[in-house]
């Protein structure tokens, strides 16, 4: 069993869909709460065996816990971060609050593997008040519009995870990575890690 934990219960439809079609069987017990530290380990004592943090804005807080939680709590956007196909990284983002919490990951990953990264935040306008109406469709098309029209980048990282399904939409020549399909493959392999190999001896 995985236990995201998101900020907004907009957020579970969009994972619980990525669990259909990457991961099927795999069990996931959402929890939408602001107090982080307290989620977190109601989601250990219900059997959680990994907690995964689903908003950037509360990344850092989440991984802290980490330590007193007695099992991992990654935040979902390091594995893009990760794999960042160069140092020109562009965040696109929705809302005001979200493209320093995107691009603080982005460099930490860098600076782990000796990169340098050059993370600017591009808006995607209009597309918050498509998700207020309540046209999803709309929202994620804004998005991909604009992951479309930037210039100058080496991989376009998605901000929030209520946009992931804008990836599917894009036509970009450059990797655009949406944060909940890395995350959650991720998670799930925490929970099932590979099986060591038998090297004799």
């Amino acid at each position: 069993m995985l236990a995201p934990l998101h900020t907004s219960p907009v957020h579970v439809p969009v994972f619980d869909a990525l669990r259909d079609e990457d991961h099927p069987g795999l069990e996931l017990r959402h929890t939408v709460a602001e107090e982080v530290r307290a989620r977190v380990r109601e989601a250990v004592d219900r059997g959680a065996r990994a907690v995964r943090c689903t908003r950037s804005t509360i990344g850092g807080v989440a991984e802290a816990t980490a330590a007193g939680a007695g099992v991992p709590v990654p935040r979902v956007d390091r594995p893009t971060a990760a794999v960042a196909a160069g140092p020109g990284v562009v965040g696109l983002a929705v809302l005001e609050s979200t493209p320093r919490p995107t691009a603080a990951p982005v460099e930490e990953e860098a600076a782990r593997a000796g990169r340098s990264a050059r993370v600017r935040a591009v808006p995607a306008e209009g597309a918050w008040a498509c998700f207020e109406a309540g046209d999803p469709a709309g929202y994620a098309r804004r998005v991909a519009d604009a992951a479309d029209a930037v210039t100058g980048a080496d991989a376009v990282v998605l901000a929030q995870a209520s946009v992931a399904p804008a990836e599917r939409l894009t036509t970009i020549r450059v990797p655009v990575l949406s944060r909940p399909r890395a995350g959650l493959a991720a998670a799930a392999r925490l929970r099932h890690p590979a099986p060591r190999r038998h090297t004799g001896g």
